[in-house]
């Protein structure tokens, strides 16, 4: 995970992430519904996609309330919400790969606006497949230890003993890269033992990281991130960026 800098100024990317709550919690909402609908059960013991999006959600702390009545939305008979799975893959400036994951009940929609923020900032949508290869479908869950409470060899021994794939101490954050299929049952571990996350999800890590020189490519590369996730439609934006 060498160079996956996203969680490098924990505090800084929390404050972020607090300003965006609100739009966090409608998106992850859908992504329960999405669940709950797919896995045909509301109960996470026996729906592992509804699971880990539960795991994504006390991450970024949406009341468990909120949870309950999301998922008791999703299996009344009168819920009429149809969304479905929609993946664009494209270019950034000067050739960063860029993975767009959006759930939405209109694709004629969706596309159009993700193509436009994409020729509007330096880049282009490709054809599915594109950009997909070159990353690697991973659980990453991230431990603050921005106050340096944590014993980092120990977290560590819990990780690894709960079934992680690896471990890395990235300054203000420990981070924890499991298989996907191990995902739940690591989370379910560390939490038994007390740990919180300031991030539990399965993710797309590149294997191979890009960084801009130019500018104006830094500039629009931000813009496009900025669009793409602002967007209701889309989930997750995946990219190769080495950001500073």
């Amino acid at each position: 995970m060498s160079g996956h800098s996203k969680w490098h100024n924990i505090q800084k990317t929390k404050g972020a992430a607090d300003a965006k709550r609100s739009q966090a919690f409608t998106k992850i909402a859908r992504e329960l519904i999405v669940a709950v609908k797919e896995g045909g059960s509301g109960d996470p013991n026996n729906n592992s996609r509804l699971a880990t999006v539960i795991a994504k959600a006390k991450a970024v702390n949406m009341p468990n309330d909120n949870i309950k009545r999301t998922i008791d939305k999703a299996l009344g008979a009168g819920n009429t919400d149809n969304y479905e799975n929609v993946t664009y893959e494209g270019y950034g400036p000067n050739g960063v790969a860029v993975i767009v994951e959006a759930l939405t009940d209109n694709r004629q929609r969706t596309a159009p606006e993700v193509r436009h923020y994409f020729d509007k900032f330096g880049g282009n949508l490709g054809a599915v497949g594109c950009v997909s290869w070159s990353f690697d479908r991973k659980g990453v869950i991230v431990i603050d230890n921005s106050e340096g409470e944590l014993d980092e060899d120990t977290v560590m021994m819990d990780a690894l003993e709960a079934g992680a794939a690896d471990f890395e101490a990235d300054g203000e954050a420990l981070e924890i890269t499991t298989d996907p299929d191990a995902f739940n049952d690591v989370v379910k571990a560390l939490e038994a033992k007390g740990y919180s996350f300031v991030n539990a999800d399965i993710e797309m890590v590149p294997q191979n990281y890009v960084t801009l020189e130019s500018e104006d490519d830094v500039k629009n590369m931000e813009k496009l991130i900025d669009f793409l996730e602002e967007n209701d439609d889309v989930q997750n934006v995946w990219h190769n960026w080495q950001q500073d």
